[in-house]
């Protein structure tokens, strides 16, 4: 009856053995995944960075071109309120430059390039005098504006600067 325990003892011993072995391999193996998603992770948070950076320094670009007049405050907000729009690490930008964002919104709807061509004489100096209106309506925001976006531009991109 002894050799019965001995056996039953050892083969207890194996088992529990076999169960710490097969344990650790699976907490090798979680450890092992949760360092690849880390590494996953930082991998997308340098893309969404560097796509971020890009995006800034157009934006940067834009502002100071219409802050020295050398670039038209309809078309540069129109750029940047595309550009801001598509930031993947920074949001509610339009809460931030409501001028440059409010002329886009009173803007978008007009005929550009090819679509401009196509209009007559008439059509063509009402979308003018809206586009026109629009800019007189919203200059001092935008200049306002321009000057905030300028530093934030500059602020953000040193962040993202590796």
């Amino acid at each position: 009856m002894s050799d019965f325990w001995l056996y039953a003892l050892l083969f207890g011993v194996i088992i529990v053995l076999a169960l710490a072995f097969y344990a650790g391999k699976l907490l090798k193996q979680v450890a092992r995944q949760k360092e690849q998603q880390a590494q996953a992770k930082q991998a997308q948070e340098l893309a969404l960075n560097k796509h971020d950076k890009k995006v800034l320094d157009s934006v940067l670009l834009i502002t100071r071109a219409m802050q020295e007049e050398q670039c038209e405050f309809d078309e540069g907000c129109w750029r940047l309120s595309v550009l801001l729009s598509s930031l993947k690490t920074l949001t509610e930008m339009s809460d931030k430059f409501p001028g440059i964002f409010g002329l886009y919104e009173e803007i978008k709807s007009l005929s550009i390039l090819d679509a401009r061509k196509t209009l007559t004489k008439k059509e063509r100096m009402r979308e003018d005098y809206q586009r026109i209106t629009a800019l007189n309506k919203r200059h001092d925001e935008v200049v306002i504006d321009l000057d905030k976006l300028f530093q934030f531009t500059t602020e953000q991109i040193t962040l993202l600067t590796p």
